[in-house]
């Protein structure tokens, strides 16, 4: 893959162990809480990472609804904490500086390997069914790129690196069209940064996944008649929300318990960053549910040095 030098890579924040400062605690009472909630707050409180795949000072209001309503459930605070970006938040909880954490499914393969991330709960539609989103690159309508095959030669923004479908699924679809070494991609720095490389005219392409869409479009960002999408991914089970897996057993069962009987009304705005169409509570998840993706990294030769 070619290197552009017009787009930010945002790779050299591997080491950063620092969460953003738009984050605080959510204070809680001891309504409705589950069963041992009483002794899930050893410290005084349950830290929360939230990987930054859309601007943190938008994603910080719809984050504290659900801590709040975590907290009160649990009758602990809960902290939430926008990391600086993939990798951060990887190393915050395999350094135990995050309890909890929502990770991309790629995201989560990383953090199972290297800070034992155990997956708890997911976003569920109206019908309490699993969620997807999918991967997409894009171009203008007027571009003479027609297919995959045509990238070749023309630049390409990706989202950030250890992305699933920002980096490594688009990536995985020019290896396999055996055009990855003549295509000049490089990170922009998430995802509606690479949206808005392609309409501002600075690439000729980006990847933009379905919940990004959405999100730019309704705020009238993006115009989807001004351009055409050339490839597709297959579905992505959308995030896991994680526990880390040297806490308690007791602690992980109770925090599961807790997200799962939070209400929609209080994972409704986090589900629409998602682009969950008709909300519905948290959904259990396992290891299962991210198989494929452990087996793209495994097929990829990923590590998390690709984060």
């Amino acid at each position: 893959m070619k290197k552009n030098p017009v787009l930010v890579a945002s790779a050299a924040a591997l080491v950063a162990l620092g969460l953003s400062a738009c984050s605080s605690p959510a204070s809680g009472d001891s309504s409705a809480q589950p069963e041992g909630a009483s002794n899930v707050c050893p410290n005084g409180k349950i830290r929360m990472g939230i990987l930054p795949y859309e601007d943190p000072d938008k994603l910080e209001p719809a984050y504290q609804v659900l801590a709040a309503a975590l907290s009160k459930k649990l009758d602990c605070p809960v902290e939430v904490s926008i990391t600086e970006d993939y990798a951060a938040e990887v190393l915050a909880m395999e350094n135990d500086q995050l309890e909890i954490a929502q990770f991309g499914p790629l995201g989560f393969v990383f953090a199972s390997q290297r800070a034992d991330a155990i997956p708890m709960v997911s976003f569920g539609d109206a019908d309490g069914k699993p969620t997807t989103y999918t991967g997409g690159i894009w171009v203008p309508n007027d571009s003479p790129i027609k297919t995959l095959e045509d990238l070749k030669g023309h630049t390409l923004a990706l989202g950030s690196p250890g992305s699933t479908s920002g980096d490594a699924l688009p990536m995985s679809a020019l290896t396999d069209a055996g055009i990855v070494d003549e295509v000049t991609a490089d990170y922009a720095g998430g995802h509606p940064e690479a949206l808005l490389a392609l309409v501002n005219g600075t690439v000729d392409a980006a990847q933009i996944n379905s919940q990004t869409l959405a999100t730019a479009t309704a705020k009238g960002t993006f115009d989807e008649t001004k351009f055409r999408q050339v490839w597709k991914s297959k579905d992505i089970p959308n995030d896991p929300v994680t526990v880390r897996g040297n806490l308690p057993q007791e602690f992980q069962k109770t925090v599961t318990d807790a997200l799962l009987s939070l209400d929609t009304a209080d994972v409704e705005k986090v589900s629409a960053f998602l682009g969950v169409k008709n909300a519905g509570p948290l959904i259990p998840v396992t290891k299962d549910t991210y198989q494929p993706l452990f087996d793209l990294a495994k097929i990829m030769g990923l590590t998390e040095k690709d984060v």
